[in-house]
């Protein structure tokens, strides 16, 4: 049997549509029939190449759908159960990362030699249905629709891991560098907590937005951060980390920098104006996904209506539209592909 999947063929290549065949259901695995896939920058990464030959293959690691069929071995998951899936699905086991014993699902298992990631090595879910190892699923809370799950399947997960790994204290204030896919769920996150929540955006467009979101109060720059007091966190959602670096200006003493973007076009660097980063006490903190109990907090945060992503649906034969929408940063602010009619 057939479906319609997003094919990426090769590296800035466009997407295609194509009919492929339903993948087999393998011991470990479920069968998954998928109802939303959302869009993440990294989509773009890997047709741009950054995520090594893997091609062809299916982008999408946003996955949310109905198991239709479960795979020899499984005990954990059943037929009908609602579930999302991790970027990584599954790690080796046997690496010197693996027999540390560390988390063996969920984005830190990427320090895994050899881990199965979806939408790389292993296929994604922009597409009618997806084979994934059971063991890399979580079950969507009762009342949380799949379209605005989606989304918490990376960048609620990605925000809401950075917001934990900065062990904010209960008179912190955290601000939001970039408002886009990611910071927007993350103004919601800090502000859902009781934090003093900052936005810093260089869009007037946004600003309205932004407070609307739940920020106290917006700025421009670190400069202007810098001016109303500082910020004790500095949640860095964007993908230009320039803007990171600008707004350190704007971090107190013993302020913590916690990086959850990506970007493959430069390094994060620090900037020798004024008192030396480290005379600070200022802390950089790298952050991904922290463990599926960080996804199962976010989801159930969205399930009780204190985070909800803003987002443009598409069929899977708009893919070539969505993709220009998400390349060109027009998107607001998350897509998410929605392969059946499912809500």
């Amino acid at each position: 049997m057939k479906m319609k999947a997003i094919v990426m063929t090769g590296a800035n290549r466009p997407w295609e549509v194509q009919e492929v065949p339903i993948p087999k259901t393998e011991p470990g695995q479920v069968l998954v029939k998928i109802h939303a896939s959302g869009m993440c920058y990294t989509d773009v990464w890997a047709t741009q190449g950054y995520g090594g030959d893997i091609y062809p293959q299916t982008p999408g690691h946003e996955v949310v759908g109905e198991i239709v069929e479960v795979g020899a071995g499984v005990r954990t998951r059943r037929v009908g159960d609602r579930v999302g899936t991790t970027w990584v699905q599954s790690a080796c086991g046997r690496c010197p990362y693996c027999r540390e014993n560390r988390p063996l699902t969920g984005q830190t298992a990427m320090n895994c030699n050899d881990p199965g990631t979806t939408g790389f090595a292993l296929q994604g879910g922009h597409a009618e249905y997806i084979a994934i190892a059971a063991e890399g699923t979580v079950l969507l809370p009762e009342g949380l629709g799949y379209v605005d799950a989606a989304p918490m399947m990376c960048a609620g997960y990605t925000t809401w891991s950075g917001l934990r790994d900065a062990v904010p204290q209960p008179r912190d204030k955290i601000a939001v560098v970039g408002i886009g896919g990611l910071g927007h769920i993350a103004l919601q996150l800090s502000k859902a907590c009781g934090f003093e929540t900052i936005a810093i955006t260089h869009s007037p467009d946004k600003r309205e937005l932004a407070t609307q979101l739940g920020a106290d109060q917006v700025v421009a720059n670190g400069n202007e951060l810098r001016d109303i007091g500082g910020a004790d966190i500095l949640l860095v959602t964007t993908n230009d980390f320039s803007a990171a670096g600008a707004a350190i200006t704007g971090l107190k003493t013993d302020g913590r920098v916690v990086l959850c973007g990506l970007d493959f076009t430069k390094p994060f660097s620090i900037s020798s104006d004024g008192v030396p980063f480290h005379m600070m006490r200022q802390r950089v903190i790298g952050s991904t996904h922290g463990g599926q109990h960080y996804l199962s907090e976010v989801l159930d945060l969205a399930a009780k209506g204190k985070v909800k992503p803003i987002v443009e649906t598409f069929s899977l034969d708009q893919a070539p539209e969505a993709y220009n929408r998400l390349v060109s940063g027009k998107m607001r602010f998350r897509g998410v592909f929605t392969p059946s009619q499912g809500s």
